[in-house]
């Protein structure tokens, strides 16, 4: 499980673990849209199996931006007296906002990686 975390970090073909799935060298420090390849550019895997294959992306999506939020909100609190300050909303939202770009391509690598032994 280490090593496929490593790979979905390092942008890794699922199969081969040396073409690229996204255009993109970096997944982190990138805020424009992601764009993917077709298919990996060493063994020719293709990514995208049918139309609506990262559907189910969404759902990953959806965990990865709900856990943050929680972790934002419980390293949030310390700096406020109350216990739920309303001021914590707004920093609740510019981390989700900044960290969107990282979760769209970490959750379709994850979800890539997830199916690798299905074919089409």
């Amino acid at each position: 499980m280490s090593h496929a975390l490593t790979h979905i970090l390092k942008n890794e073909c699922p199969v081969c673990h040396k073409g690229k799935v996204f255009t993109d060298k970096n997944i982190f420090l990138n805020f424009s849209l992601p764009k993917m390849n077709e298919y990996c550019s060493h063994c020719h895997y293709k990514f995208q199996k049918e139309p609506g294959y990262f559907f189910g992306a969404m759902y990953v999506n959806y965990g990865l931006t709900v856990a943050q939020g929680i972790a934002t909100y419980c390293i949030a609190q310390f700096f406020f007296e109350k216990n739920f300050d309303l001021r914590i909303i707004p920093i609740i939202a510019v981390v989700i906002t900044m960290l969107t770009p990282f979760n769209l391509r970490f959750s379709r690598l994850a979800w890539i990686y997830m199916f690798k032994g299905y074919t089409s």
